[in-house]
Formats: structure tokens, sequence, C-alpha cells
């Protein structure tokens, strides 16, 4: 699963590399993503992306309230076309979830080492994510979203047992095209990365506590 992850790149540089209109959006680093929090999204409409904030952990539109959304921040590729929660979204409202780096927890009998899996360049990166929209009691509309996972590369076979989507550049755009209805092509996509691009690091405990949102939890240890 991905259940924690980073993002420090400045607005600039993810604008430049994402290619979406920001408007009037403020933003601030993030060190230790937690789920149900506001995350930041790139979502196209077919002639222009748009950066906008979801909260982590998609709401179906015919849930009766948000607590849901806390048991579906991930969705399996395998499954996700079949899926009630996500297949709908599937087809109409994909979404990359941006990144620079995510955490996962190794195992080693009953030690658990929290390691940092990044790109060997340090670029930001764009988890394939699906999002909807959902009425709350008093009216409000909630933007909620969920990121992709898929088997684990070879970096990443020691470390967990899944790994999220993260999508190749050269594939974002036909992701996020509204009108891409191809089911079988858009699977083509939910594959692990390339491992030879990746690398993971140890990191401390503080990243144990999502409340720890703070650079320390990126330093290598």
């Amino acid at each position: 699963m991905c259940g924690r992850y980073s993002l420090t790149s400045d607005l600039d540089t993810l604008q430049l590399r994402f290619g979406f209109r920001a408007g009037d959006l403020t933003y601030e680093p993030r060190y230790n993503v937690a789920p149900t929090q506001e995350v930041l999204t790139v979502t196209g409409d077919g002639s222009e992306n748009h950066a906008r904030f979801m909260r982590w952990g998609l709401i179906p539109f015919w849930a009766k309230d948000a607590s849901i959304g806390g048991r579906m921040i991930n969705a399996r590729a395998e499954t996700v076309v079949e899926k009630p929660g996500y297949r709908e979204a599937f087809q109409e409202r994909r979404c990359l979830i941006l990144a620079d780096g995510f955490y996962e927890w190794r195992r080693e009998g009953k030690l658990r080492t929290p390691m940092r899996i990044v790109l060997k360049n340090g670029e930001p990166f764009g988890f394939a994510g699906l999002w909807e929209t959902w009425k709350n009691p008093e009216g409000e509309l909630v933007r909620s979203c969920a990121i992709i996972t898929t088997v684990p590369n070879a970096l990443m076979e020691p470390i967990h047992n899944r790994m999220p989507v993260m999508l190749a550049r050269d594939t974002e755009e036909l992701w996020l095209d509204t009108g891409n209805k191809d089911t079988a092509e858009l699977r083509e996509l939910l594959i692990p990365y390339d491992p030879s691009d990746m690398e993971a690091y140890p990191v401390s405990d503080l990243v144990n506590k999502y409340q720890n949102d703070v650079p320390e939890v990126m330093v290598r240890v």
C-alpha cells in the first residue's frame, strides 16, 4: 500500500514539470503527508491541466458519511475496474497525485525500518490517482482521491508487497485525458516503475508519527 509520502518541490517547479494552471492556489512543502489530509492533485479537462487540493481517501458519491474514505486511500490496479467504489472514477475522473518521495516500512522479524523511496534524479512525479465528488450533510461538495497501487518492482520487493503506481512522464497526459475511455489501454499504464531510476534509503522513526511533518523525517540514517 501507500500510506505516507512527501511533496517538497516549490510551486514554480511543479507548474513547470506538470504544466498546470495554479490560479490563486497557495501551497506549502509537505514532508509527511498522511491519509484524510488535503493533498495536491492535477486534473485535466481536455484542454489544460489544473492543480487543486483534495482529501486523501476516496469518498464514493453514494457514501452515507465521510468515514469510508479512511479505508479507501489506495485502489488495487488489478481490481480497480471492477470495484464499485472505483470503477466509475476510473472511467471518468483520473488525476495525478503529486509527490517527490514516499515511505514504506521494511519488516525484518520484529524490526520495522522506515524507508524513503525517491527518484534518483530528485524530481517530483505523479502517482496514478482517481477522484470523486461527494456532498456532505451540510450540502458542501468534498473532492477526494485515492492512489492506485500495483505489484512491487525489484527495488520495492524486499521492502513491501505493494507499491504506488508512479506514472512514466510520457504517459501522464494519456492518463489525464478525460476523453479516453479505453479501459484496456489505461490499465496498461498501471505497472511498476523502472527500479533503475529509483533509490530507497532508511530514515528515522520520526516519520512514524504523521504529526512530524518536518524536513528531519526525510534525512538518511
